[in-house]
């Protein structure tokens, strides 16, 4: 599969999203709920995915956004309702993701055959591996991932203090590339239980002695299929807030586009600091998450 294939892949994919996600919202308004998003959910739209193209994630960020204001209810005047937030997330965020990929697959230089294969894999661990780890222990996971990230902080971080020369390969061969395309397997499949794939493929990549520039449209590409995959079941089920869900994608798209062409034009060294910086974040938010869950179940 060549890059062109994997461009003609995500058209696909993103013209499925984006015709079902119209008829979603079309089926809200005729149920009497509210599909024009506030200017508020915009903004969170716009804040959210601007630091997502970062590299920082936005699920984590725009739940904060949410739970601040109570600004999560599928029409006006109702109570904010902490169940839509998985739907409005996946449905929300999927639109700017596919922008992220096709931008940053376009723009930043990378292998095919190791951006074609780690995107591949990535989708398959949802899809195949999904139902294996949705058995395993969320926190011992968050917990593990979570340490096991601020060790190989310490590591880029030691690298870029010793100067080291690593770092610039576009591609991976061998039990490398092997090594890689499993490992995002297994990447695909935590995602389905809320794990982030961003930080841990940044890592990968980096560790690999690529250029973590090639990360990114690894990871954004992955994304984009894993998200909307996983925005199927809340659009058949109408378990998103419509108007939450428009305004991230209306807000971030145009964000998307700023935000992708600064890190487009980051000199390598920066982009290592902003790996590391958020490597560190994602392991501090999974480490968080596993203490709010253990004192929830305790």
């Amino acid at each position: 599969m060549t890059k062109t294939t994997l461009f003609t892949a995500l058209g696909v994919a993103f013209f499925v999203h984006a015709l079902t996600f119209l008829r979603a919202l079309w089926l809200a308004r005729e149920r009497g709920e509210r599909i024009v998003p506030s200017a508020y959910e915009t903004f969170v739209g716009a804040i959210t995915n601007f630091f997502d193209t970062l590299g920082i994630g936005s699920f984590a960020t725009t739940t904060t956004f949410y739970r601040a204001r109570k600004a999560l209810s599928p029409s006006a005047g109702a109570a904010f309702d902490d169940r839509l937030l998985p739907g409005t997330l996946n449905v929300g965020h999927t639109i700017p993701t596919f922008a992220e990929a096709f931008i940053f697959i376009d723009k930043i230089d990378v292998d095919p055959k190791t951006l074609v294969a780690m995107v591949a894999a990535a989708t398959l661990g949802a899809l195949l591996g999904a139902p294996i780890v949705a058995r395993l222990p969320r926190r011992k996971v968050q917990i593990g991932l979570g340490s096991a990230l601020l060790v190989v902080t310490a590591i880029l971080i030691w690298r870029q203090i010793g100067l080291r020369s690593d770092g610039v390969k576009l591609g991976l061969d061998g039990s490398a590339f092997a090594f890689a395309v499993c490992a995002n397997f297994l990447f695909g499949a935590l995602m389905t239980i809320g794990v982030g794939l961003y930080a841990p493929c940044l890592v990968l990549v980096s560790l690999l002695g690529m250029n973590p520039k090639a990360g990114f449209p690894i990871m954004m590409g992955s994304c984009a299929f894993l998200q909307s995959f996983g925005s199927i079941p809340f659009l058949r089920t109408k378990s998103f807030a419509p108007a939450a869900s428009a305004g991230l994608a209306l807000g971030g798209v145009p964000a998307v586009l700023v935000a992708a062409f600064i890190v487009k034009d980051l000199p390598l060294k920066t982009v290592k600091w902003l790996v590391a910086v958020v490597v560190v974040y994602t392991a501090v938010s999974l480490l968080r998450a596993a203490r709010s869950f253990g004192s929830e179940r305790s």
